[in-house]
C-alpha cells in the first residue's frame, strides 16, 4: 500500500500516527509529494480526482481517500482498537471530528496567508476561521476532558494533532491560555513515541 504523504499535513499526520501506534508503519509506503490548492500533484489527482492528501492506494489498485475513512480502513486491517464500540462511541466520533474540524479552520487560515497575494487576504476570514478553533477549543477544555483520558483511540490522536498543527501555525495565537487542562493534556499525549516521531520540519 501507498500513502501519499506531506509531513505538513495535519491530516496525514493522525494516519501515520496511527500506523505507529499499531505497530504498522512498515507496512504502507509513504510517498512524499508536494501539491497545494493551487497546484496539483499530478499523480495524486490520478489516484484521487480531489487531489487532496492524504490518499491510500491499496495495492488492489483502489485508492481511499479523507483521513476518517483511511483510519477506520487502516484500524479495521490491522486489528486495531482505535474505534472503540459500545458506550461512548459517538462521542469518541464527535471528539474525532472536532479536531478534524480545529484543522480544517487552521489550514483555512494558514491557506489564506500564504496562497493568496497579500492584496486578496481577508484578514475578516482568518479571525472568523480563529474564531470557530476558539469555540472548540473552549469545548474541549471545559466539558469534554473527560473523554480525553483512558486507552489512545483516535478521538485522541485526531485532538492531538490538531493542537499541535495550530502550534506550528499560528504559535503566536497562544490557544493554551484559559485553555489550562486541555493544555495540560495535550503535553502529555506530545510526549508519546508515535507523536515525537511524526513531528513536521520546521517550515
Amino acid at each position: 500500500m501507498k500513502l501519499f504523504h506531506s509531513p505538513l499535513s495535519p491530516y496525514v499526520r493522525k494516519v501515520v500516527v496511527l500506523l505507529h501506534e499499531l505497530d504498522s508503519v512498515d507496512r504502507v509506503t509513504l510517498e512524499t509529494i508536494a501539491t497545494t490548492a493551487f497546484a496539483s500533484d499530478q499523480g495524486l489527482a490520478a489516484a484521487n480526482p480531489l487531489a487532496k492528501i492524504p490518499a491510500l492506494q491499496r495495492d488492489d489498485g483502489v485508492t481511499l481517500y479523507d483521513s476518517r475513512v483511511i483510519c477506520g480502513y487502516l484500524n479495521e486491517l490491522f486489528d486495531g482498537s482505535l474505534y472503540p464500540s459500545g458506550a461512548g462511541v459517538w462521542e469518541n466520533r464527535t471528539l474525532e471530528a472536532t479536531g478534524d474540524g480545529i484543522m480544517d479552520c487552521a489550514v483555512s487560515m494558514a491557506y489564506e496567508r500564504k496562497l493568496r497575494p497579500e492584496n486578496e487576504q481577508s484578514d475578516d476570514w482568518v479571525e472568523a476561521q480563529w474564531t470557530k478553533v476558539s469555540r472548540a477549543l473552549q469545548a474541549l477544555n471545559g466539558r469534554w476532558m473527560g473523554h480525553l483520558e483512558g486507552p489512545v483511540s483516535m478521538a485522541h490522536i485526531s485532538v492531538a494533532c490538531a493542537l499541535s498543527y495550530v502550534d506550528f501555525r499560528h504559535g503566536a495565537r497562544n490557544w493554551r491560555n484559559g485553555n489550562e487542562a486541555l493544555a495540560s493534556w495535550h503535553a502529555a499525549f506530545d510526549s508519546r513515541p508515535s507523536m515525537q516521531a511524526t513531528r513536521p520540519p520546521a517550515a
